[in-house]
């Protein structure tokens, strides 16, 4: 759990799927939709400005019974999103998606976004570091 983020978006990779704020709301969840991912971020002018999740089509588009046509992006997404810097611990990281009750965080370096993690993939990488760890003990306690 002491590995940084950075790790994990070697492993899973560094790839953002990235919109921009006047996207269709419909546009964004066919895209969400094709590529199997909960969120998109939000780039304006090369920084980001907000993420579009799941949650906020369900909250902000679906339940205020907005037309997913004619709705930008802009007008529903989270704005300001909880970002975390590449060298943050899987442990801080989980950390801060549980308090603040967010399922996707940008990941920032030096240059900007590098990437964006899920809770799907910090759990994925816990329950493997764990996997190991087990693997560990087992050689070590075979090996006596």
């Amino acid at each position: 759990m002491s590995d940084p983020i950075a790790r994990v978006l070697e492993h899973k990779g560094s790839d953002v799927e990235a919109i921009a704020p006047d996207t269709l709301v419909i546009t964004a969840v066919q895209r969400m939709n094709a590529k199997k991912i909960g969120a998109l971020l939000v780039i304006d002018k090369g920084r980001p400005v907000g993420i579009f999740t799941e949650r906020d089509v369900l909250v902000r588009v679906v339940a205020a019974g907005l037309d997913p046509k004619t709705t930008p992006v802009n007008e529903v997404m989270t704005r300001n999103p909880v970002v975390v810097r590449a060298d943050v611990t899987v442990h801080e990281a989980m950390f801060v998606i549980t308090q603040r009750r967010c399922r996707h965080l940008p990941v920032l370096d030096d240059n900007g976004v590098c990437g964006l993690i899920s809770i799907g993939d910090l759990t994925s990488w816990l329950v493997r570091d764990q996997q190991r760890t087990i693997e560990d003990l087992h050689d070590y306690m075979t090996r006596s």
